[in-house]
């Protein structure tokens, strides 16, 4: 396998056991809380919202990223932004 595809592979499974630690961890605070028990239903959603909130993270993040080393955010037109003339810093 390439070493990219590789890379991404191991990011995911790095993500997954955060998300469901994250998950795992919440469940065993509502139970400590006196929240009572958490039916299956209730796991279903609390590991969808919590995987769904760090896959997001995480994609939107990588998204940024690459948008800042190939710099799409210097290719932006600001010709209509009342502060892009200004020379000094805030």
């Amino acid at each position: 396998m390439p070493r990219p595809v590789l890379r991404l592979i191991g990011n995911l499974l790095i993500a997954g056991g955060v998300a469901g630690a994250g998950a795992l961890g919440i469940g065993v605070a509502w139970a400590a809380i006196g929240g009572g028990d958490l039916p299956a239903h209730g796991w279903i959603a609390l590991l969808l919202g919590v995987f769904g909130a760090v896959f997001l993270a995480w994609g939107l993040m990588s998204l940024a990223f690459k948008s800042d080393r190939e710099g799409w955010d210097d290719r932006v037109d600001n010709r209509f932004d009342p502060g892009a003339g200004d020379d000094h810093e805030p």
